[in-house]
């Protein structure tokens, strides 16, 4: 009998010491390898007001917490009339690295504020700018280097374009073939293109903008002679008509 009772006195330390090791009342809900508790029965954390955990339990009564991290905030009102309302809304600090997966969806962003880039002379020797690019690559790839996020103002989805692409430029060379020849050719040079934008030469001596030449149809320059002192020009066959132009 002495024995028996020894067996259960022992038991109930045991036991005891078991729930003490095993009951969690303060600090964050983690194990000390650094895995998490939540939803595990033996997790008795409580709840925090900000950025914490509600607790639940199952059908079965298994206590279980809802945790909140990663960019979620979790608020609590304890001043509503019939309880406590926990609300849980986009917004906070991003405990982990995040990748969402865009893959035959759409990933827009409205509201996202327009902005006039500087960029220092030490910021553009130093960057890294993609070479190549592909479509839907994933982070981790063969890709290195950086990209230009632009948005699609109609649908408001976010794309990426190379650096090198964000300014088009494009030239052509044309050789006067008479006396007084003005119409310059120069293939895929758009209308509407700024003049600003556009860059003629005449056997290497540049023109004014505006002044000696102007974009007059799609792909076409026309060279603005003058015969007034000291800026009288025109042209003789055999000049060659440099045009350059970005967009």
């Amino acid at each position: 009998m002495k024995k028996y009772i020894k067996l259960v006195a022992i038991s109930i330390i045991m036991i005891i010491s078991y729930n003490v090791q095993a009951q969690q009342v303060t600090g964050d809900a983690t194990e000390t390898d650094g895995t998490t508790k939540i939803g595990k029965k033996e997790d008795v954390s409580k709840s925090s007001v900000l950025n914490g955990t509600i607790r639940v339990i199952d059908n079965k009564g298994t206590k279980k917490f809802l945790q909140v991290k990663n960019g979620i905030t979790l608020l609590t009102d304890t001043t509503t009339d019939g309880g406590i309302i926990s609300t849980w809304q986009l917004g906070g600090t991003l405990t982990d690295s995040t990748y969402i997966d865009a893959t035959n969806r759409i990933f827009a962003l409205d509201g996202i504020k327009l902005l006039n880039p500087t960029l220092t002379a030490g910021e553009a020797t130093t960057a890294a700018i993609a070479s190549t690019a592909s479509n839907a690559s994933s982070h981790g790839g063969t890709g290195t280097g950086w990209t230009v996020l632009i948005r699609d103002e109609a649908t408001g989805e976010t794309k990426k374009l190379l650096a090198t692409n964000l300014i088009t430029a494009g030239r052509a060379e044309f050789s006067i073939a008479a006396d007084g020849n003005l119409t310059v050719t120069a293939t895929g040079l758009a209308m509407g293109t700024s003049i600003n934008k556009i860059s003629v030469y005449r056997n290497g001596a540049k023109l004014r903008a505006s002044v000696d030449y102007s974009l007059t149809a799609e792909d076409t320059i026309t060279l603005n002679v003058s015969a007034t002192a000291p800026n009288d020009w025109t042209t003789y066959a055999g000049d060659l008509i440099e045009v350059q132009w970005i967009y």
